[in-house]
């Protein structure tokens, strides 16, 4: 693998890891951990994109199943609604 995506997969994981609050840290590092090694060049800059959304926008569309049309256009939004801690 390339060292170019190696970087953005720490990137992301960091992202995930540290978004202001323990809930959301917790939830989206498990799920970035779960899934990032699966994921292909285009699903990481969805995600990349994915966790560019605010905590409360995505935890809304996680929980409560608020929807929001542009986290529903990321692939992304699709795996992470299915997805279990």
């Amino acid at each position: 693998m390339s060292e170019k995506l190696e970087i953005l997969k720490r990137k992301l994981l960091y992202r995930a890891s540290y978004r202001g609050t323990k809930e959301m840290d917790i939830l989206l590092s498990s799920f970035v951990i779960k899934h990032i090694d699966k994921f292909d060049e285009l699903q990481l800059k969805n995600l990349e994109n994915f966790l560019k959304f605010e905590d409360l926008t995505i935890l809304n569309f996680y929980n409560y199943s608020i929807e929001e049309k542009d986290i529903e256009k990321n692939p992304i939004s699709k795996i992470f609604k299915n997805f279990k801690v």
